[in-house]
């Protein structure tokens, strides 16, 4: 597959936003240290690119803390053909996904993804791995947010559920991938 998922550059100190091999990176140092962190991942389909993948690390507040982007996978016809139905699995789970965990510098306290095909991840790190969706207004539930867990954290669902009643009071859990995808639509400007 074209596109090196795991391109987000290195270090620039101060919050400051850096492009190497492809990626985009911003790092800014948490300014209480120990405080919880939780890491935001999702992938943007461009049709003149291919596929993006972004990963924002953000404090209990919702600052950021850490963002990551790829450069665009491009999946070729025989690509297609081989992986078979496995292909959006592995490309989101394990190139772009494992790629951009890998990246980040903050461990956060659990991984939301707001794709289930990004829950394939869940293999490839020791983080836990949830799947955020907004319910249907159909459903009497406007605005509300479903968190669930990837199954081999299912176990830990009432631990992750606690994790989020902080970051959950002070931000939308869907808010963190729509800045995501307008961060990865700004550097596909630029």
């Amino acid at each position: 597959m074209d596109g090196d998922a795991g391109g987000t550059g290195g270090r620039e100190g101060g919050g400051g936003v850096e492009t190497a091999q492809g990626g985009t990176a911003l790092r800014h140092e948490a300014s209480d240290g120990g405080a919880a962190a939780y890491g935001f991942l999702t992938t943007v389909e461009s049709s003149a690119h291919g596929l993006f993948g972004g990963y924002l690390v953000v404090d209990a507040l919702g600052r950021p803390l850490e963002f990551h982007c790829t450069a665009p996978v491009k999946v070729t016809r025989a690509q297609q053909i081989l992986y078979g139905p496995t292909l959006h699995g592995h490309l989101h789970g394990r190139q772009i996904g494992a790629a951009l965990l890998a990246e980040s510098k903050v461990e956060p306290t659990l991984v939301l993804t707001d794709q289930e095909a990004m829950l394939q991840v869940r293999p490839h790190t020791r983080l836990p791995v949830a799947l955020v969706k907004r319910l249907d207004p159909e459903d009497g539930a406007a605005g509300t947010v479903h968190v669930q867990p990837h199954a081999s954290d299912a176990a830990r669902e009432a631990a992750i559920r606690e994790r989020l009643a902080t970051l959950g009071a002070a931000v939308d859990l869907c808010e963190p991938f729509e800045r995501i995808r307008a961060a990865i639509e700004e550097a596909q400007r630029h």
